[in-house]
């Protein structure tokens, strides 16, 4: 996970997490990972995913009280605004006249805004992309890599939109008094289809299928939400890779 002044890197038990602050000195920590519900992970594939978003999720504090020194994507002001105010409108949308499929498309397109305003924000993408090349540089040996991952959280976003959609207008149907479970369940199943859907595309790279669905997050990551990083950016990512690795060994 890329941040405004650094990086948070996951391991499969571990987290560690480097930033730079406003005078120029690095600041690392490093821990363990919360686990939730392990055994449901293991046994009902589709709650994977959400699962792994909570955990994700709930790390956050965590660096908080490690490294205050990170500031996190969403914290600038204007994404925070932009949050508040999307979920304004979209709930204004799915209240308006427009058929469902229409309503659901362009709260789909305004829940986008956030991102955008993270992504404008200075260092985030360069840091994005000092993410992926510190890691694909471990994994490719030492051979530099280039800022696009394949395993990048942007391949989930074309078939999680898609399936939330999907499940959005389904939702919208059912009756009056029912209508948020059914967008909750909705969104649980379209989080982890998504997640099993990324998985198969990573562990499958040679198939055109599994190609043909990384093209949208590969482009999207090439032309918009990774930049090249500084030696400096570099660095920060390098040093939050190599302390999560050292807790992992």
């Amino acid at each position: 996970m890329a941040l405004q002044n650094g990086v948070l890197v996951h391991g499969m038990t571990s987290w560690a997490c480097a930033v730079r602050d406003a005078d120029g000195e690095l600041h690392v920590a490093s821990g363990r990972k919360p686990h939730l519900a392990p055994a449901a992970r293991v046994r009902m594939p589709i709650l994977r995913g959400p699962i792994a978003l909570a955990e994700a999720f709930a790390l956050l504090p965590m660096i908080r009280r490690a490294l205050p020194q990170a500031r996190f994507p969403f914290e600038q002001p204007a994404v925070l605004g932009s949050i508040a105010a999307t979920a304004v409108a979209a709930r204004a949308l799915r209240r308006s006249g427009l058929p469902a499929g229409a309503r659901e498309v362009v709260a789909g397109g305004v829940a986008f805004l956030p991102a955008l305003l993270a992504l404008r924000g200075p260092g985030l993408a360069a840091y994005h992309g000092a993410e992926h090349v510190s890691i694909g540089t471990y994994e490719n040996g030492g051979t530099p890599a280039p800022k696009e991952h394949p395993r990048c959280g942007s391949q989930l976003i074309a078939p999680m939109v898609v399936s939330t959609l999907a499940a959005n207008i389904v939702a919208s149907k059912a009756p009056a008094g029912t209508r948020r479970l059914a967008r909750l369940v909705g969104m649980v199943a379209a989080v982890g289809g998504s997640v099993e859907l990324f998985s198969w595309v990573a562990r499958n790279p040679e198939n055109r299928i599994a190609n043909a669905l990384a093209r949208p997050g590969f482009e999207l990551q090439r032309r918009f939400s990774t930049a090249e990083p500084s030696d400096a950016q570099l660095e920060v990512a390098n040093v939050a890779r190599d302390a999560c690795l050292a807790l992992e060994r």
